[in-house]
């Protein structure tokens, strides 16, 4: 999918003036460094495009010097609308016996260009406020818990961010998945 002029130009609207709007997430860092490096990489214009239209109202909230990369997390207060009911990954949603989604969390990242929250970017998101209070979302699986057919997801309950197990090809109307870029 090729975005159209307006499209780039309307999603870096949005982005500069969430960016502008939370400034305490990134006090750091300067939007003009950010689009400067969205100058370079305009393929990743595609990626932010997805997280932005399926809910996920990505913003920055890391620089690393060292890889002189700035990381986009989905910082919407709770899991991405347009990615919620779905599977872990592709061979969870096959393998499912009944009523399949259409799509899996692992797939959609994918086919994207992101990958989903890891355990611990998942805890670092949420230091930024309080997210998934009434949904979860899936999260970033070590080989070893996927081979047994499980897969992570986390929400924030009773003040406390919580990760937990479910059956890969489980999935809910209120559970979606968090995305970063890496940029």
């Amino acid at each position: 999918m090729e975005l159209t002029p307006k499209q780039k130009t309307d999603l870096m609207s949005q982005l500069q003036e969430r960016f502008k709007k939370n400034q305490k997430r990134h006090p750091e860092i300067s939007w003009d460094a950010v689009a400067k490096k969205l100058a370079q990489q305009p393929e990743k214009l595609r990626a932010l495009y997805q997280m932005e239209e399926s809910g996920g109202e990505p913003d920055v909230l890391v620089y690393d010097q060292e890889s002189d990369t700035f990381h986009f997390y989905d910082c919407s207060p709770e899991s991405p609308k347009g990615r919620r009911s779905c599977c872990y990954d592709r061979e969870a949603r096959i393998n499912r016996k009944k009523f399949p989604p259409e799509h899996s969390a692992e797939e959609l990242a994918e086919s994207w260009g992101v990958q989903l929250l890891t355990e611990e970017q998942y805890q670092y998101l949420q230091g930024f406020g309080e997210f998934d209070l009434k949904t979860s979302s899936w999260l970033k699986t070590p080989d070893s818990l996927r081979k047994l057919g499980g897969a992570l997801f986390g929400d924030r309950r009773f003040g406390r961010v919580f990760t937990y197990h479910n059956g890969a090809d489980s999935y809910y109307g209120a559970r979606g998945f968090r995305l970063i870029l890496k940029l």
